[in-house]
């Protein structure tokens, strides 16, 4: 009989075993952890697009004429709710009056909202957009609110941030109490 000679038979496969399970359970850790990672990606470049596709807006109405600011100011404006303008002003031919380039000016941002147009491939899942402002147009506190639908529920939704229903924009289109809805309120004051 050797002393020196344990007699444990077996024992490495039930080592090899465990240390199959335990690098299997990290395999599958990262793999959500991967799956995690790509959603909040998504997230984050769908409200980066809502932040650009805002800030363009109110620089096409700063580029238009304070008097017409008013013709900007719309409700629920995405998935191909407007219809094209009868005059492009795009084409670098045509004169606009300003009422008919706020027309052109918002075909066109809705285009980039449902990501219809060559240049923006992306666009937002679902959008929604409103725009509020004085109703009489001209210097005042401009509102562009843009909703869409996020990849994943919400477990405590914001319906409305409480500045005099705002937030409200979209609001009843995502998901059951709106728990897919991701929402952007873009505030700008805007002065001749």
């Amino acid at each position: 009989m050797n002393i020196f000679r344990p007699a444990f038979r077996g024992f490495t496969l039930i080592e090899v075993l465990i240390a199959l399970f335990i690098f299997a359970m990290g395999i599958l850790t990262v793999a959500g952890l991967q799956i995690v990672s790509k959603q909040a990606n998504y997230d984050a470049i769908q409200r980066t697009t809502a932040t650009l596709l805002a800030q363009d807006i109110v620089q096409r109405m700063r580029a238009n004429q304070p008097s017409n600011w008013d013709d900007y100011i719309a409700e629920n404006i995405g998935g191909g709710t407007l219809a094209a303008p009868a005059t492009d002003c795009g084409n670098g031919v045509a004169v606009c009056a300003p009422v008919q380039m706020a027309a052109y000016d918002l075909y066109q941002w809705e285009q980039a909202l449902d990501g219809a147009t060559e240049a923006n491939t992306g666009g937002l899942v679902n959008p929604s957009a409103c725009i509020r402002g004085p109703a009489v147009g001209g210097a005042g506190t401009y509102y562009v609110i843009i909703a869409w639908e996020g990849v994943n529920a919400l477990s405590n939704p914001i319906i409305d941030n409480g500045i005099g229903g705002l937030g409200s924009c979209g609001a009843g289109e995502y998901g059951t109490g709106d728990a897919e809805r991701r929402v952007l309120m873009f505030t700008t004051y805007m002065a001749p």
